[in-house]
């Protein structure tokens, strides 16, 4: 087996977030899962805050600065927005982890990076809109909105999947129907 990295316990601790919140951020069960000591914890982190600390800088990365760099690789307007809004809204139908990282918006580790990961997120949409024409204010309030929009879908697949769970062509006609009400004038 290969020595484990900072990086292999953070994507640990993320998989346990997804399925039981901040709380299932335990050191020895992380090493269990990773077939690992916690000595070996202990040379890559102080304690378990750094670890969280650790795993919310893989979501930031992962979940939010990835997808701008995959979604800008696109270079029609409308097509980004609908890339974006296609990826999200699948990736909440199977993973967890958004919900269970708002649901501690308030421990003193989690508040920071949330509000910083929710800012890129929204004004990075509102880029969006604006590069359909919207003026910047305009902009704001539709990517707010899209977010918005996002974030109820992520809290029904956590809470209700059976509502959202559709095949392929019924979300992208969801999407579309979305994107649609997202860009009228």
């Amino acid at each position: 087996m290969s020595r484990l990295t900072a990086d292999d316990w953070a994507a640990a601790a993320l998989e346990a977030m997804a399925r039981g919140g901040l709380a299932a951020v335990a050191v020895e069960p992380i090493a269990a899962q990773l077939g690992a000591t916690k000595g070996s914890f202990y040379w890559h982190f102080a304690n378990r805050d750094a670890l969280i600390a650790a795993a919310l800088k893989r979501w930031e990365t992962d979940h939010t600065e990835a997808v701008i760099r995959m979604v800008d690789a696109e270079p029609d307007p409308l097509q980004r927005l609908r890339f974006l809004l296609v990826a999200v809204i699948e990736a909440t139908e199977h993973d967890l982890l958004e919900v269970a990282v708002l649901s501690t918006a308030d421990h003193p580790l989690v508040a920071p990076v949330l509000a910083r990961v929710t800012e890129r997120r929204i004004s990075y949409t509102a880029e969006l809109f604006g590069g359909l024409g919207f003026s910047p204010a305009e902009a704001h309030d539709r990517g707010l909105l899209a977010f918005t929009a996002y974030l109820g879908h992520a809290q029904l697949a956590r809470a209700t999947p059976q509502l959202v769970q559709r095949s392929s062509a019924a979300r992208r006609r969801y999407v579309d129907r979305v994107i649609a009400l997202l860009t009228a004038r």
